[in-house]
């Protein structure tokens, strides 16, 4: 091959590499290069602030860590991702592929109503839940409960954060899935049917054959669902505001707050970086994990 076929080959592959290029640096690098700057000034919606903004060095990142708020949103992000992604869409989401590998009336039905709330906007499904979660007698859910003789409940008062847990689970049963349904399909059935000569039971070929096998297309999963799920906010917000008393108040919320309600952009911003750095780390961890050998 000779040297100006390679250099016409290369400069091919950067102009077909161009429109992502300016794509993520607009949309991603751009913003994010703003917004650390932003958390190295006082900048502000109201007073002196806004108009001249003084640059204060890493003084927000230094408030952080004196901020009892900033580390309960954190607490309340880490049992809304492990309990909502990492367990509860995982599991049922396999679950739902396995089942839906086998053969029985109504499987496109079934198929259907799971891959549903993925095409239904976070806020049309918040407002679809607040009907369903309403108090009194007119809630959806304490008709339900009734039938059972169970009083009527304040869904989103007393059990706020179950409440968007289950919710989250809900809309992300249906991806959880379809990725695990590519990845079945990809194990040989060959596989299966020499285990059931050896004898072998359908839940010790799930647990040596499915689960092994599964690995890498599980690591995937967690890491779109985990970073996906820590940056949600129009489903948390359109439900609860981060309330009651903070009970909801993820880490996405708690920048909007103290950006837009207390008006602290640089602080919100500084808020925002550590966010941005905590997902590169689980996304780190994830690519390390997604290479380990089965």
């Amino acid at each position: 091959m000779s040297a100006s076929y390679q250099r016409r080959e290369m400069a091919r592959n950067r102009y077909l590499v161009l429109p992502s290029v300016i794509l993520l640096t607009a949309f991603v690098l751009y913003p994010s290069g703003v917004a650390i700057y932003t958390s190295l000034t006082n900048l502000s919606l109201t007073g002196p602030a806004a108009l001249n903004p003084r640059f204060i060095g890493l003084g927000n990142y230094a408030r952080l860590l004196h901020d009892g708020s900033f580390w309960h949103s954190l607490v309340v992000t880490f049992w809304f991702v492990l309990f909502s992604a990492i367990i509860g869409q995982l599991a049922l989401g396999l679950a739902s592929a396995v089942l839906m590998r086998r053969r029985f009336a109504l499987r496109p039905f079934f198929n259907a109503i799971i891959l549903m709330p993925n095409a239904v906007p976070g806020v049309v499904a918040a407002l679809m839940w607040s009907s369903m979660l309403a108090s009194g007698d007119y809630g959806t859910l304490n008709k339900i409960v009734a039938w059972f003789g169970v009083d009527p409940q304040r869904w989103l008062v007393t059990f706020p954060l179950s409440m968007i847990i289950v919710i989250n689970i809900w809309r992300g049963i249906g991806f959880a899935m379809i990725l695990m349904t590519s990845g079945l399909s990809a194990i040989s059935d060959e596989l299966y049917e020499a285990a059931r000569m050896d004898g072998a039971t359908p839940w010790q070929s799930f647990r040596r054959i499915t689960l092994p096998l599964l690995v890498p297309t599980i690591f995937l999963y967690l890491l779109v669902s985990t970073v996906t799920t820590i940056a949600i906010f129009s489903l948390v917000y359109a439900l609860t505001r981060g309330g009651p008393a903070g009970a909801t108040e993820i880490i996405g919320i708690y920048v909007y707050n103290q950006s837009f309600d207390a008006y602290r952009l640089g602080y919100g911003s500084a808020i925002a970086v550590v966010l941005l750095v905590i997902s590169l780390i689980i996304g780190m961890f994830y690519v390390r994990a997604l290479k380990v050998e089965v």
